[in-house]
């Protein structure tokens, strides 16, 4: 068993105001503070603890209790010059990096471009919290986490922060933060509440949440435009379907005929920043091609979908699926030259063999489920 105990005190102050305050509320010991909470967190290993509960109740008291006392800053260290792909690890591997951003939702790729000072206050959260991923950082103590930002974006971004850091052996984070919604997306090994005072162990379950999917005429559209950072010509032809949360639009992709090829085509697939992270995009395709493998779709044909896209860690994720094959890669240039690679008869293990500077479309047709 262990005891975190905390003992604080300030001057006791004997001005007219400081003494009447005293008076009027029976505050004589407002100038201290203690808390102490019992705790096994040392007879168990574990990698996430939450230290929750209102302001100015012991939480950073507390916390700096754990390794040294010293709190990991997310905001601190940015170069203001840099674009977050270079700044983030300037030394390490591109795709490592892609990797980090996506893995906590940062997977708008126009984001990777700017400077952290220019992102939006979620955007800073989940940049500090890839770097923290890609750092040598061990142990960890995360102060006021998600406090300055969305509830939404705070609720995915822990889920997926929680997924990320458990995935690597060896680390302990302890998590301060004066919000009770985010606990069971963090999924903590231990809880310390403040206000409370008191202490309990095991994981919380993280929320379900249903995705509904409509069909649409193409409306929905221009609210997911603003977040789709190609350029490419409308569909033609196409059927446009919208993944929705609690009615909220969440997902968007459009699939059109591509019979003279046995295929349908998707693009324009775009998860709302709020949610990325989730796991909805590749859930929300995943159904969008399985109805019309299963002959939903226009002419009422039982084809495969193709998808290609260019986005490095979307590609990894189809490429590891066994509902995917990777059918093509093209390497395209600024000039325009093009190199196609086909990987119908890849013996790499799904490696990819590009880099340099080119921008690789990556070509996939999901096989899914197929029904008699």
């Amino acid at each position: 068993m262990k005891t975190i105990s905390v003992e604080k005190e300030c001057a006791n102050y004997t001005t007219y105001r400081a003494e009447r305050v005293k008076s009027l509320f029976n505050a004589e010991y407002g100038h201290k503070f203690s808390i102490s909470v019992d705790t096994d967190i040392d007879e168990f290993d574990w990698k996430i603890g939450v230290i929750v509960g209102a302001s100015g109740t012991g939480k950073t008291s507390i916390g700096k209790t754990f390794f040294d006392g010293h709190i990991y800053d997310l905001k601190n260290g940015w170069k203001g010059d840099a674009p977050i792909i270079d700044a983030i690890a300037p030394d390490g591997d591109f795709n490592a990096v892609t990797s980090a951003l996506s893995a906590v939702g940062l997977g708008s790729v126009p984001s990777w471009l700017r400077p952290f000072s220019v992102l939006s206050n979620g955007e800073q959260f989940r940049a500090g919290l890839a770097r923290l991923l890609l750092s040598d950082e061990k142990a960890v103590v995360l102060d006021e986490f998600t406090s300055v930002i969305d509830r939404q974006v705070a609720r995915i971004a822990s889920g997926a922060f929680q997924k990320a850091w458990r995935k690597k052996g060896g680390r302990q984070a302890v998590i301060l933060t004066p919000h009770y919604d985010i606990l069971p997306w963090l999924e903590p090994d231990w809880i310390i509440d403040t206000t409370a005072k008191n202490y309990k162990r095991g994981h919380l379950r993280r929320p379900q949440f249903e995705l509904e999917i409509r069909q649409t005429n193409g409306s929905y559209w221009k609210y997911f435009k603003p977040h789709y950072y190609l350029d490419l010509p409308m569909p033609i032809a196409a059927h446009y379907f919208v993944g929705l949360v609690d009615g909220e639009p969440v997902a968007h992709v459009a699939v059109a005929p591509f019979f003279q090829c046995g295929y349908y085509r998707a693009t324009r697939l775009v998860v709302m920043p709020e949610w990325q992270g989730a796991g909805i995009g590749t859930r929300f395709l995943n159904a969008v091609c399985q109805w019309h493998l299963d002959g939903n779709g226009r002419c009422g044909k039982k084809l495969p979908v193709l998808f290609h896209t260019s986005h490095p860690q979307l590609a990894a994720v189809l490429r590891r699926s066994p509902l995917w094959v990777q059918k093509s890669a093209v390497l395209y240039q600024k000039a325009g030259t093009k190199f196609k690679l086909s990987h119908q008869n890849d013996t790499s293990g799904g490696r990819s063999w590009y880099g340099g500077h080119f921008r690789a479309v990556q070509g996939f047709a999901y096989l899914g489920v197929r029904n008699a």
